[in-house]
């Protein structure tokens, strides 16, 4: 080894041990016949000291050092001078004072400081990754990553785990983002999938008989991408038989919260996880993916407001559409400008407008063009329904029920940005359970799967497959935190003829079923057990108990949100003889 200790190692119990470092030059300063080198590797920061009597030669040459030159240092650690300790660093309170240096490597001057967490360009350090990757914050953010993960291998092998790799090369088949495709040499015009999951694969080790399986797998989708998606990504996928959905929601809670309170730089909100129906979660929040580090809930009013003298509101309720309103606190004050922004936030959540009411912070009377139209006593009973007070700003939605949650939810999302009720440094975890287990609306004279068409249905609503799809509720269940999912599951089905009506409710033929599933279907047949599983994102959970607010913070080497790798500068073209390989003529895009 070139070194005989890290950078972050030496202590007071080192004092007057000889030893070698090795690592980057995080800062210089040459202070005239004294030159402090503050030498960084992956685990700290130590201060050496080069002195021009001591060491001429040696002096000379941390004379031409600059940051980031790569060192191999020798000498003795000694105790700092009284007063000059460094709290910051674990090594503050010793120095190494040195007898030789040696340059393992120069370097250029990086496009960005590394010494220090500073903004820089996003694309620049994407560009140059690897020297982002010295950072400090993203060498934290990788090694809570490795230790999260180990966390889990450890947790799942406790309970007798076992974990098992499935093939990158798969078949195509329907599952909800589109595939990247990989052409086969060998069998000229057919085509590998990438995995967006191993779903089908770890249902098949289920019927294969290995009852508990895991693995940190990759996935790829190739879909539109935002701050939580990747074009490729990790997910720890698991899958048990014989359970039923409360063991593996038990199971996930343990290992979630255990693996917060080991890894995590942001606590948790509480030692257990709160569960809500997927209704309930719809109504008092207006999403399924509730944020409940703070209130702002959607609030029914229906009754009061279907009664008053404004139209909207009164035949809306009479068609059996609600008005819910969520009260902004302090914000009642609002100006025209500000609440036109409001209304665009809502119609482009689906509203024709936006009502709204508000409070004087002084006499508490109420403004808003739509006052007029409730009397005194409606007005009363609105503000003792939403507890509102005066200097409260009272936000309406009247539409169908999914438009008015997704009106409210928008809204109170935002609110949460702008009275800082995400800053909250917790995670809030719940479960939601229950989910439809299909879409609300069917699309081309068949329903959509609310989740994928594996998820079983529950057993007392098999019956209404034959009757009423839309009114089945599922085995579904996600886990969510501080308003992203961070895991989804379901109870599969595992009998083929109602695996085969669910195929046929969403719009698949015999044949086609067959074409694509028929191993599934066919395996299904040999005895499946029952089972299920879930697939938490270990990207998301990293970030979230990083405090970071893009999972691009939490890999090594991810894509921008383009799906480019600025570092390789990919996508790229590929010469031609490969494409002959493989049998593929380019075509030119056409034109939008």
């Amino acid at each position: 080894m070139l070194k005989t200790h890290s950078c972050g190692e030496l202590r007071l119990e080192n004092i007057g041990e000889e030893v070698t470092l090795a690592g980057w030059v995080n800062r210089s300063r040459d202070m005239g016949g004294v030159i402090f080198i503050d030498l960084r590797d992956r685990n700290g920061k130590t201060q050496v000291v080069v002195n021009s009597g001591d060491v001429p030669q040696s002096f000379e040459l941390a004379q031409q050092v600059r940051s980031e030159y790569v060192l191999q240092v020798k000498g003795t650690v000694q105790k700092r001078p009284e007063g000059l300790d460094n709290p910051k660093l674990e090594t503050g309170e010793i120095e190494v004072m040195v007898s030789e240096v040696n340059v393992l490597n120069p370097a250029k001057t990086p496009p960005f400081l590394i010494d220090r967490d500073e903004v820089v360009d996003e694309s620049l350090r994407l560009k140059y990754r690897y020297l982002d990757l010295r950072r400090e914050r993203m060498q934290r953010n990788l090694i809570i990553r490795h230790k999260a993960i180990k966390f889990i291998r450890d947790y799942l092998d406790e309970r007798d785990f076992l974990e098992i790799e499935t093939p990158i090369l798969f078949k195509s088949t329907p599952e909800g983002a589109r595939d990247y495709l990989v052409p086969s040499r060998v069998h000229p015009g057919k085509f590998y999938a990438l995995p967006q999951s191993p779903q089908q694969l770890k249902q098949l080790l289920m019927v294969g008989g290995y009852e508990r399986y895991f693995q940190i797998a990759r996935c790829f989708r190739d879909e539109d991408l935002r701050a939580d998606r990747q074009p490729e990504f990790t997910q720890l996928d698991m899958e048990m038989s014989f359970v039923e959905r409360d063991d593996i929601l038990d199971l996930i809670e343990g290992l979630v919260l255990g693996m917060v309170e080991h890894t995590s730089l942001v606590p948790a909100a509480s030692d257990s996880i709160p569960r809500l129906s997927y209704a309930e979660a719809m109504a008092r929040f207006g999403t399924d993916r509730p944020d409940i580090r703070y209130g702002l809930e959607l609030v029914d009013l229906s009754d009061i407001a279907g009664a008053s003298a404004f139209k909207v509101f009164t035949s809306n309720v009479a068609a059996g559409h609600p008005v819910k309103a969520i009260c902004v606190p302090g914000c009642g004050d609002y100006s025209r400008k500000q609440i036109d922004e409001l209304e665009k936030i809502a119609k482009d959540n689906g509203a024709k407008g936006l009502a709204w009411m508000a409070l004087n912070p002084d006499s508490g009377e109420m403004r808003g063009f739509i006052t007029k139209f409730f009397t005194v006593e409606q007005l009363i009973a609105l503000t003792e329904r939403l507890d509102a007070k005066p200097g409260d700003l009272l936000l309406f939605a009247s539409d169908k029920k999914n438009v008015v949650a997704a009106v409210l939810g928008a809204l109170r999302d935002e609110f949460g940005y702008r009275l800082g009720y995400k800053d909250k440094k917790e995670l809030a975890f719940t479960w939601v359970i229950d989910f439809p287990l299909f879409e609300e609306d069917m699309e081309e004279g068949h329903w959509a799967p609310s989740h994928h068409m594996f998820t079983a249905p529950k057993r007392e609503h098999i019956d209404l497959l034959d009757s009423d799809p839309g009114q089945v509720l599922s085995e579904q269940y996600d886990l969510v935190c501080n308003g992203y999912e961070v895991a989804g599951g379901s109870i599969r089905i595992h009998e083929r003829p109602l695996q085969r009506k669910i195929m046929e409710l969403i719009g698949f033929s015999i044949e086609e079923a067959k074409d694509q599933f028929g191993h599934m279907l066919e395996a299904f047949e040999y005895g499946a057990p029952p089972h299920g599983g879930i697939a938490p994102g270990i990207d998301r959970l990293v970030a979230l108990m990083a405090g970071e607010p893009n999972i691009r913070e939490v890999m090594a080497f991810p894509k921008t949100a383009q799906a480019t790798d600025l570092m390789s500068d990919s996508p790229s073209f590929v010469a031609e003889r490969q494409l002959n390989d493989l049998h593929i003529k380019l075509a030119e895009p056409q034109k939008k």
